[in-house]
């Protein structure tokens, strides 16, 4: 059996098409990860700017009920624990790289762009890198708001409790009204008269009332404090 002799010309051919297969495989991946960069960018220039009037139009069906939130009910947490819901555009923390990932597979799966993206984060987050608890949310119509992801430290067990006297002026009252009080009985007995008695108490009582509420008025007036549910969704530092 006569072996058939080698066409120089038909190998050279064929070398030539793999290296055009090949070439075409390597265009075919930088094109999707050119298109993946742009998404990146597009997603990224979006959170740090665009419109908060946005509805975006997910498919319900493949939304995760869990995650669905009213604004009344993220108006609540924010007061309870003295957050601000404000656009993404004013947070200044760092945003991970699994939001972006996040969102990616969100638009896939629902073949939209989503924009209008809100975060519900401590005031400081607003204005300083910091990690505690940022939560990612997007609008999906009537006032209701989809969770997209949630990064950072959690919040401190005790910040509902520690912040429940900025809710309201008669929370801040009872407080000082209460810290007055215990204040009061660490004046030793005796101390502006010989005999102690109730009226003295009152009398120092009210003098330390007076004292502490200055002190707070005072902290409030000059940095610009205000109450929980007049700071939730606003965008100014002194509010």
């Amino acid at each position: 059996m006569l072996l058939k002799r080698t066409n120089i010309e038909e190998r050279l051919g064929k070398t030539l098409k793999n290296a055009t297969d090949s070439q075409k495989i390597l265009d075919e991946v930088f094109r999707i990860l050119e298109k993946d960069q742009q998404s990146t960018e597009r997603i990224q220039l979006s959170l740090s700017g665009g419109k908060s009037n946005i509805i975006n139009h997910f498919d319900f069906d493949l939304l995760d009920t869990h995650k669905i939130y009213h604004l009344a009910q993220i108006k609540q947490i924010c007061i309870d624990y003295r957050l601000r819901f404000l656009d993404s555009k004013y947070f200044k923390g760092e945003i991970p790289n699994e939001v972006v990932a996040k969102i990616k597979k969100l638009e896939k799966e629902h073949g939209i762009e989503i924009k209008g993206y809100k975060i519900i984060a401590p005031s400081k987050l607003f204005k300083l890198a910091d990690k505690d608890d940022p939560l990612l949310l997007v609008p999906i119509g009537n006032n209701y708001f989809y969770l997209i992801h949630k990064w950072g430290n959690d919040l401190h067990p005790f910040r509902k409790s520690l912040m429940w006297p900025f809710k309201s002026i008669l929370n801040l009252t009872a407080l000082i009204l209460v810290a007055s009080y215990l204040v009061t009985f660490l004046v030793p007995n005796g101390l502006f008269s010989k005999s102690s008695s109730s009226a003295e108490f009152w009398i120092i009582y009210f003098f330390m009332f007076k004292s502490i509420a200055a002190v707070v008025i005072f902290y409030g007036f000059a940095l610009g404090k205000n109450f929980n549910p007049a700071i939730w969704n606003s965008k100014y530092f002194n509010a």
